[in-house]
């Protein structure tokens, strides 16, 4: 774990630009539910109920926000079809490719996360019985 930590230290001008190019990215995709919809849309083509439904638990107010941001950011686009009833999709454009880093590393991250928290949980389970 030390190594983690020293690897971690910087300068005081490093610390400033990692703060502010993490605080930017955070603001841009940040949030409990930007990246679960790029995830969702990973698919291809994908209309409003039903991305709703792949992001269990997002609202339709709070899904159609994020989506405004998303697209506002560069990373989905919106189609409009002018048929009876009108039909409107989304999609990832190729700018969303930009993420595949950040979403893998997360990806391993939180895999690795929940097996240390559970395998805490058993460690701590059996020592009290």
């Amino acid at each position: 774990m030390a190594e983690t930590v020293s690897k971690v230290r910087l300068g005081s001008k490093e610390c400033s630009e990692a703060l502010t190019a993490v605080g930017d990215a955070l603001y841009v995709i940040g949030g409990k539910w930007k990246l679960r919809i790029i995830i969702a849309l990973s698919e291809g083509f994908c209309r409003f109920n039903e991305l709703q439904r792949r992001v269990t638990g997002i609202s339709a107010r709070v899904l159609s926000n994020e989506l405004k941001d998303l697209e506002l950011n560069g990373f989905v686009v919106r189609t409009v079809q002018a048929t009876s009833p009108v039909i409107v999709e989304y999609k990832l454009t190729d700018y969303s490719d930009t993420l595949s880093d950040v979403l893998g590393a997360l990806r391993a991250w939180g895999s690795m996360h929940r097996a240390t928290i559970k395998s805490r949980m058993k460690e701590a389970t059996q020592a009290t019985s």
